[in-house]
């Protein structure tokens, strides 16, 4: 890469006096501009050394790639009069001295805390799922098919027992998880939270009615008549309770002697939140989950279908703004509270949402005669079609803005179909085409019937729309241009070789983090890693090509020629360092499994940040194919990557 020409490009590209400021982190350099309308973006979209561009709070984001970004920025520097910023001072500029929103700071916090979740839930509801088809009448016949084969009754059972624990003991996984996000003991969280589900208080699901019959048991504390009431299914009631315990635990921590504080702090946090939490705040907090809960209902009932018609309509909006980020804990209300709200009509409308998107990047695949426009529009429709947009979304529909507002308008239009319908999930799952099997029996063709309309017309306003557009431009292909470049040299290609984890973990899919330049692989196919330790270990044989100061990131060269990106943390960059240790340097040959460096995984989440370590191939286009393996568990110096020549 001629590093110069890349900055003089971008330049030309953003327009010199239209930078105000400019940092960069491992991938991507970040600017602030004082006009991004006048970015020419076909300019950009074009280059042959730019991956792709992304804006977000107030930055203009150009992804290079490591072990150039960070040249690339320094010749931009020699150009222009603007001087060098660190991350987290550029976020500032980009502020413009704004305060942070609440709205989206309560969202984040959120989406800490319930993310983590998703895995169980979703387990509890595929189980849920398959429960529903074996107990359910009417699905295969009049009768359901354990009554038609009663020797699987005790089977349905099992599955049924399985599916109901992560909802029935929900304020456990709550705790827990809240906890720890607020920045106290996660297992104090837990304790206080199996406390509010104990089999002595009165189930959470029948508090009411054992209120109005007057069953209601009550302990005599000093006088006061305080309710046994059990909080099962509860999601409200139990993060405010750990908000108060994580703050009276660091109060406990702060104010007693060290060679007490290990001993007397937990039982002063938990008999100080228990008392809190069944005189004052459990009751208080009831009344607002069933506040929230009836509103809810109240708003799905009165509005109908012309309301998630527009829910529908801007949902893939909420997405690019993250406000979606809040909706599990509003769907886990919900589903927690089944008898009373019939279920989730959220996980309807998002599945409507997700596939339009995937038929609209599909659309754009069967269109487009650009070849890597082609390749990632392949593979982010299908991503897209299974529940995960992020690919699609950023990485093609964004861009062509057409295909985009196609599938808003078709999934608004599916939408409709489901409130006539009435279609409800009664379960977490994939918000896709295979989302049926969150669905109750009876509503299973209405939401296959209403999916198949999200697509169709996802795809067909999209392929209309953009033919003629994209047909006017002919886009020489990858095969044409080495031949044109290069006529008299073969293109070789590399051997593949076997990539182990960098950390022990819960493996993810890639379009599943929380980065749209990672999950729409602008930077290369891999795989995220949600660590479950705080060392780094090398993936393969190689040399160290990037240690960026902030050591949250290293750039590997293996012997065989694959060029690896290990990224711990979203935005991580932002610490300057803080929480990550390392002894390495650029340049340094290391072994597979030597340790690379440390981090301190609760620090950095306890200050905000997505511990989710990154594992990129950024010459993914050297080999004819990139294959992760997204095992559930995988340890330090397991396979993960495969790469095929």
């Amino acid at each position: 890469m001629n590093h110069k020409k890349v900055a003089q490009d971008i330049l030309s590209a953003i327009g010199e006096d239209n930078l105000i400021a400019a940092a960069h982190c491992a991938t991507r350099l970040r600017l602030v501009l004082k006009d991004s309308s006048l970015v020419d973006q076909k300019a950009l979209d074009e280059h042959d050394d730019i991956k792709g561009t992304f804006e977000t709070n107030g930055q203009f984001q150009i992804i290079i790639g490591p072990g150039d970004v960070n040249k690339v920025y320094a010749e931009m520097l020699k150009i222009t009069d603007v001087q060098g910023s660190s991350t987290e001072k550029l976020k500032e500029v980009a502020s413009n001295g704004k305060k942070p929103n609440p709205v989206m700071s309560l969202i984040k916090v959120l989406s800490d805390i319930f993310v983590p979740l998703i895995p169980a839930l979703v387990a509890g509801g595929l189980l849920m799922a398959i429960n529903n088809v074996l107990t359910s009448p009417g699905l295969f016949g009049a009768q359901s098919v354990v009554e038609m084969f009663p020797a699987i009754k005790d089977f349905a059972s099992i599955i049924n027992l399985l599916a109901s624990a992560p909802f029935a003991f929900l304020p456990i996984l709550v705790g827990f998880s809240a906890t720890k996000r607020f920045g106290g003991n996660g297992y104090l969280g837990a304790a206080m939270a199996m406390a509010m589900v104990m089999p002595d208080l009165v189930n959470g699901y029948g508090v009411a009615n054992a209120v109005a019959e007057g069953t209601m048991p009550y302990w005599n504390i000093f006088g006061l008549q305080v309710a046994q009431a059990g909080y099962q299914g509860s999601v409200l009631p139990v993060l405010a309770v750990a908000y108060i315990l994580a703050n009276l635990e660091k109060f406990f921590h702060k104010r007693i002697p060290q060679v007490f504080d290990f001993t007397f702090t937990p039982m002063l946090a938990i008999i100080t939140t228990g008392l809190l939490t069944f005189t004052i705040v459990g009751p208080f907090m009831r009344l607002v989950s069933d506040g929230l809960t009836d509103s809810l209902v109240w708003l799905y009932n009165t509005t109908g279908a012309v309301g998630l018609g527009v829910f529908g309509t801007f949902y893939s909006a909420i997405v690019i703004t993250g406000l979606h980020q809040s909706f599990p804990a509003i769907e886990t209300t919900l589903l927690a509270e089944v008898a009373k709200t019939g279920g989730s009509f959220i996980f309807p409308i998002a599945a409507m949402a997700n596939i339009a998107q995937g038929a609209a990047t599909l659309a754009v695949f069967v269109n487009s005669k650009n070849e890597k426009e082609r390749s990632l529009a392949s593979s982010a429709s299908i991503s897209a079609l299974l529940g995960i947009t992020e690919p699609a979304i950023f990485g093609v529909n964004l861009k062509l803005k057409y295909p985009f507002i196609c599938a808003m308008i078709a999934s608004g239009i599916a939408s409709v179909f489901i409130g006539i319908f009435r279609v409800l999930a009664v379960s977490m799952g994939p918000a896709g085409v295979i989302g049926f099997i969150s669905i109750p029996a009876p509503k299973v063709t209405s939401f296959m019937l209403s999916a198949l309309i999200s697509f169709v017309l996802g795809f067909a306003l999209t392929f209309l729309y953009g033919k003629k557009q994209m047909n006017q431009t002919t886009t020489t292909t990858i095969e044409e241009k080495a031949n044109e470049d290069t006529p008299d040299v073969a293109v070789t290609q590399q051997a593949g070789e076997i990539i182990t984890a960098p950390v022990t973990g819960q493996a993810v899919a890639l379009g599943t983090v929380n980065d749209p330049v990672f999950s729409s692989e602008m930077m290369g196919k891999g795989i995220g890693i949600l660590p479950q330790s705080n060392e780094v270990y090398a993936p393969a044989d190689g040399t160290l090509t990037v240690v960026y100061g902030t050591k949250h990131a290293y750039g590997i060269t293996t012997k065989q020629g694959t060029e690896l990106l290990i990224h711990i943390g979203i935005d991580t960059v932002n610490l300057a360092g803080q929480h990550f240790t390392t002894n390495k340097q650029s340049g340094e040959q290391v072994k597979k499994g030597e340790l690379l460096g440390t981090f301190d995984r609760e620090a950095i989440q306890a200050a905000g940040y997505d511990t989710t370590v990154l594992v990129i191939v950024t010459n993914t286009n050297d080999f004819s194919d990139v294959r992760a393996h997204e095992e559930l568990n995988v340890t330090n110096g397991q396979e993960i990557i495969q790469t095929i020549s």
